[in-house]
């Protein structure tokens, strides 16, 4: 408590500020994107109807050794990333027990705010939560794969489904749902990444900060709703159906 009450005192107005724009934007942003993919085309409702069409190929094949290695190579890009956020989170933790050095370091710097020990204490406690949630979502993503090759080794034979297609499309549609939102995680932990980069530029300055959240926003938008990929993905989404 005593924490918050002296920044609170020592974080100058234009900080709060952007720090609010910093959260305002991030949250509204994720708010605005799944809202938005429900009308609108997007990369990751696109990939999902590529995700329908995959497992419903899955429930017709007799041996799925495909779709296990397809799903493998998924799921290692979130550990991939999950390890590496570890480190990131490891060298922010020994950074916080430095302060007073790190401050030094950051002063060194040309275009840094000179700011004191406590101020830099709030800008590494924000820059670590960043990468604290992308962790948690990027180990939540692994799971929800793991959860998705159970389901696709749990699949009745394809002669099974041969005799009732109405239960093929449902377990299909089941599958391809987990893998969605496995998908959706791991979309919510690259974003994570993604405004970690405008966290760091709080350390040079508010306005930076502002500015790099902005950019990130714009970067993200395009890429998820106006990007060449997903004119390609778009004309082939529709899922072909018996």
């Amino acid at each position: 408590m005593d924490f918050l009450l002296r920044a609170l005192q020592v974080l100058p107005r234009a900080d709060w500020l952007a720090l609010a724009a910093f959260v305002v934007g991030w949250v509204g942003y994720v708010q605005f994107a799944r809202h938005r993919g429900l009308t609108r085309r997007s990369v990751l409702g696109s990939t999902n109807r590529i995700r329908e069409v995959w497992m419903l190929e899955s429930t017709r094949r007799e041996v799925r050794i495909v779709d296990s290695q397809v799903l493998q190579n998924l799921s290692s890009a979130p550990s991939f990333f999950a390890s590496t956020t570890i480190f990131v989170i490891g060298g922010l933790a020994a950074a916080l027990g430095a302060t007073e050095k790190t401050t030094e370091l950051m002063q060194e710097l040309p275009f840094a705010a000179r700011t004191s020990a406590l101020v830099m204490d709030l800008k590494l406690l924000l820059l670590l939560g960043v990468y604290v949630h992308a962790f948690f979502r990027f180990t939540w993503a692994m799971r929800q794969y793991t959860f998705g090759a159970l389901m696709i080794g749990a699949a009745p034979d394809r002669d099974v489904f041969a005799a009732d297609e109405a239960a093929r499309l449902a377990y299909a549609h089941r599958a391809a749902r987990v893998m969605g939102l496995a998908a959706e995680t791991f979309n919510d932990g690259l974003r994570a990444i993604y405004f970690g980069f405008a966290a760091l530029l709080w350390f040079l300055s508010p306005l930076a900060m502002v500015a790099g959240t902005t950019g990130v926003i714009w970067v993200l938008y395009r890429r998820e709703f106006h990007s060449e990929l997903l004119a390609v993905l778009a004309d082939e989404s529709a899922p072909p159906r018996p």
